[in-house]
C-alpha cells in the first residue's frame, strides 16, 4: 500500500528553545535557524529524521521523557570523545538506573531531556548516522500502531520490544518497557505530514481507525490536528507537505 504520511520532525517543548536548539545543533553538528515565527529549527542528517523543533513552553520537565535519542559511536574512544564533548556543550551525566555495566552513556541535555551515547556494538553502527535511533517507552502495541502510520518496516519484534525503520534505510524507531504512567504532556512528541498529494482530513480518519484518538491540550484553532497514540503519547499531523 503506498503510504501518504512521512515522519516531519521531533519537536522539543523549550522554556529557552534557542539555548536548546543550538546545543543541539551543535551536537549533532546540524544547521540551527529560525526560519518559522516561534519556532527554532535544527535541520541536517542524511536519514529519515532530518529535522528536529524547538517550541516555547513554560511547563517544567517532572518524570523521564516518553522519547529519547540513541546517538551512535564506532569505538569506544570515539564514545568517550562525544561523551565529554557534549559536557562541554552543557550536558550531564545522568543516573535513571541503568546500572555500573552499561555499556552506553545517560547524559541529560541542558534543560534535562535524556539522551544515549551507545557503545560501539550497537545495531545502528550499519547505518553510520550520530543520530541512530528514536527510543521510546512503548508497548508492543504502539510499535505496531507506528508501522501502520509510517509503513515502516517491522525490523525486530521480541520481548515486549518493537523496532520499525524507514524503507530507505534511515534512522529506527524502537519501542519497549517500562512504559510509564502518563501524567502530563510530553516534552518530545512527533509531527507527521500527509504528502501534497494526500488529504488532511482523510488521513487523520485512517490514523483514528487505527487506534489514534483525538485530544485537546488547549492548541486552539490551528492548521494542525492534535491527536494520542495507543499510549497516549501527544503527535500532530500537518497540513499537507
Amino acid at each position: 500500500m503506498l503510504m501518504t504520511t512521512r515522519l516531519w520532525s521531533v519537536v522539543f517543548d523549550a522554556n529557552d528553545r534557542v539555548a536548546l536548539g543550538k546545543f543541539w545543533a551543535a551536537a549533532l553538528e546540524w544547521e540551527y535557524s529560525e526560519d518559522e515565527e516561534d519556532v527554532s529549527s535544527v535541520t541536517g542528517g542524511d536519514g529519515t529524521v532530518q529535522r528536529l523543533e524547538f517550541v516555547t513552553a513554560p511547563n517544567e520537565k517532572r518524570s523521564q521523557n516518553w522519547m529519547h535519542f540513541d546517538l551512535s559511536s564506532t569505538s569506544i574512544e570515539g564514545q568517550h570523545a562525544a561523551a565529554e564533548r557534549f559536557v562541554a556543550l552543557g550536558a550531564r551525566h545522568i543516573d535513571v538506573g541503568q546500572g555500573p555495566d552499561c555499556g552506553h552513556f545517560v547524559l541529560a541535555d541542558p534543560e534535562g531531556n535524556e539522551f544515549c551515547i551507545l557503545d560501539p556494538g550497537n545495531s545502528f553502527v550499519d547505518y553510520g548516522s550520530r543520530l541512530g535511533s528514536l527510543t521510546c517507552g512503548g508497548s508492543p502495541t504502539v510499535g505496531y500502531f507506528w508501522r501502520d502510520v509510517l509503513g515502516w518496516p517491522l525490523v525486530w519484534d521480541q520481548d515486549e520490544e518493537t523496532a520499525i525503520r524507514s524503507k530507505d534505510g534511515g534512522q529506527f524507531f524502537t519501542f519497549g518497557p517500562p512504559v510509564r504512567d502518563k501524567r502530563t504532556k510530553n516534552r518530545l512528541h512527533i509531527d507527521i505530514a500527509p504528502t501534497t498529494d494526500a488529504d488532511q482530513g482523510a488521513e487523520v480518519e485512517r490514523l483514528i481507525a487505527l487506534g489514534a484518538t483525538r485530544i485537546d491540550i488547549g492548541q486552539g484553532d490551528v492548521p494542525w490536528v492534535v491527536l494520542a497514540d495507543p499510549d497516549g503519547n501527544e503527535f500532530c499531523v500537518l497540513t499537507p507537505r
